[in-house]
């Protein structure tokens, strides 16, 4: 069992009219085997706090902490991060030019690991990995993310997910830009992944749609930089009938 901890996290961004303060004390907790979603308005904090979690260099940490079995996160680089067991599925992720999808992959595992696999059992990993998430065999020698549609993007996230097995995964708004059958594959990639390894997962996004695949433990409302409800999955449909409102009129208020 393995747990992720974040205390009292206050991060800040420099912006053209100076420091400006997102996250303003998240408290969370996501043990091995969990799911955890994280909702709220656009501007909330959801993802300042998925890439504080992965080390991006924009976001400052003013105080808090995240650790991670006693691991001081913080203290780590990105790749330090990686290696201990966090995997950021990326809301928007990036082009590689000149990098293939199989040369990319196998690098990476061979870093998450500290040896590289055996080339037959990664192979046989990487086309089963493929054949599941309906991608054609082709896909393994483009350019990472190069020409990609937006379902190819998610779909390449979730194939690095299943062959990296991390200990916890934060999914940055993977059901951004899907389809009904998209949604449904990357979600049965994402369900395969936990099942298989019982990782933790943080899962972020603004609808319901993908909770109807992936089954949260707990539902989180960020609100202004902080939790300002918790609780079960029946708090995702109560927000799915009545939406931020309630939240913001109390910030409003405030």
């Amino acid at each position: 069992m393995s747990t992720l901890i974040i205390k009292d996290l206050h991060v800040s961004v420099e912006t053209e009219q100076g420091t400006k303060p997102i996250l303003n004390g998240v408290d969370l907790t996501v043990a091995s085997g969990e799911t955890h979603a994280i909702m709220g308005p656009n501007g909330s904090g959801k993802s300042t706090l998925a890439y504080t979690i992965a080390g991006h260099p924009k976001y400052h940490v003013e105080s808090g902490s995240i650790t991670l079995d006693g691991q001081d996160i913080l203290a780590m680089s990105v790749d330090e991060r990686a290696r201990a067991g966090l995997f950021l599925a990326m809301q928007y992720p990036v082009e590689i030019p000149g990098v293939t999808v199989t040369n990319f992959l196998r690098t990476a595992k061979t870093a998450v690991d500290g040896e590289a696999p055996p080339i037959r059992a990664w192979l046989k990993d990487l086309r089963g990995s493929m054949a599941n998430l309906r991608m054609d065999k082709s896909f393994a020698e483009r350019n990472v993310n190069e020409g990609f549609s937006g379902g190819e993007k998610k779909r390449h996230e979730i194939l690095q997910l299943e062959l990296l097995k991390p200990h916890f995964a934060v999914l940055d708004e993977t059901d951004s830009g899907l389809d009904v059958d998209a949604l449904k594959i990357v979600s049965e990639g994402v369900n395969r992944a936990k099942d298989t390894t019982g990782m933790g997962l943080l899962l972020i996004t603004h609808y319901t749609r993908i909770l109807r695949y992936i089954k949260p433990d707990f539902v989180h409302v960020f609100v202004d930089g902080r939790v300002a409800e918790e609780g079960g999955p029946e708090l995702a449909d109560r927000l799915e009938n009545e939406g931020y409102d309630r939240f913001l009129a109390d910030t409003n208020v405030g």
